[in-house]
């Protein structure tokens, strides 16, 4: 079956001097240019395909995929811009057009944008779209507190980050929840904190509790072990922010981590840092 904007599985009818043709079902024979077809390949074989528009307009098929696909959500750049709208490298001949009444700010050569592909009602062409909260729901939530979720983030607010959870609902991270450096576009694994009664959804970056704990012993000890004298100048005591921007995660966290690990015996307690133990 054809998807236009997505991955389709094809059967070779014929072959011309001009490449493969493909059977399009409703949409009759789609060419696949010989630069894409693929060696060996006989009338008759089933061919995994993407299949969009060319510059002219003609539905073809490609044996090269883009970096984001219809119902998806990408993080991409602009190439160019027109007065009709903007232009996107997703990684096909042809780029991919932002309308302008896609866009929540006039779209800028050079810069990059989260954006949601589509196709187009009217049209029937391939499109993207920077408002992205409008192709999110929070119908069908059905997470519980502390899952395991898929991220991208979208944008920063004035509370923290909106994050696209499992390309499905949107999410927020509040700044107090950010340890490390993020930014739009970034792709991660994240954690249900809290659904709220408005059916809108808090997330973490971290595990809770000692579930937690149990990774980032592990990113101490190899900063101990890659450390000069296997030693670093951090305690329980230490600024919270120095903790952040040393390790990406809490003083609560981190406090944690060093219990445990010095419980294991994996490490000392000095007045001035923690030294790993000689084994």
């Amino acid at each position: 079956m054809v998807k236009i904007g997505k991955t389709s599985t094809l059967e070779i009818i014929k072959f011309t001097d001009q490449g493969a043709y493909l059977d399009g079902g409703p949409y009759g024979e789609i060419l696949l240019p010989n630069r894409y077809v693929p060696a060996n390949c006989a009338e008759g074989d089933d061919v995994d395909v993407f299949v969009h528009f060319d510059s002219e307009d003609r539905i073809v098929a490609s044996t090269d995929f883009p970096a984001v696909m219809v119902d998806q959500f990408g993080y991409l750049q602009v190439v160019g811009v027109s007065s009709f709208g903007a232009f996107l490298d997703w990684g096909l001949p042809k780029d991919l057009f932002v309308p302008f009444r896609e866009q929540t700010v006039k779209m800028e050569k050079g810069k990059w944008y989260v954006v949601r592909v589509y196709v187009d009602n009217v049209t029937g062409r391939i499109a993207a779209s920077a408002k992205y909260k409008k192709f999110l729901t929070q119908d069908g939530v059905d997470f519980q507190e502390g899952d395991e979720v898929d991220l991208m983030i979208a944008n920063r607010t004035d509370l923290g980050y909106d994050a696209i959870i499992n390309q499905l609902h949107l999410g927020i991270i509040y700044s107090n929840e950010v340890f490390k450096p993020i930014r739009s576009g970034d792709k991660m694994v994240g954690y249900v904190k809290k659904i709220r009664e408005d059916g809108k959804i808090d997330l973490r970056l971290e595990r809770d509790g000692y579930q937690r704990v149990d990774d980032v012993t592990e990113v101490i000890l190899l900063k101990l072990r890659s450390s000069e004298h296997l030693f670093l100048p951090f305690s329980d005591h230490s600024d919270a922010e120095d903790i952040k921007e040393s390790f990406g995660m809490s003083k609560k966290t981190f406090k944690k981590a060093i219990g445990a690990l010095y419980k294991q015996k994996l490490i000392s307690i000095e007045p001035e840092g923690i030294r790993l133990a000689a084994k």
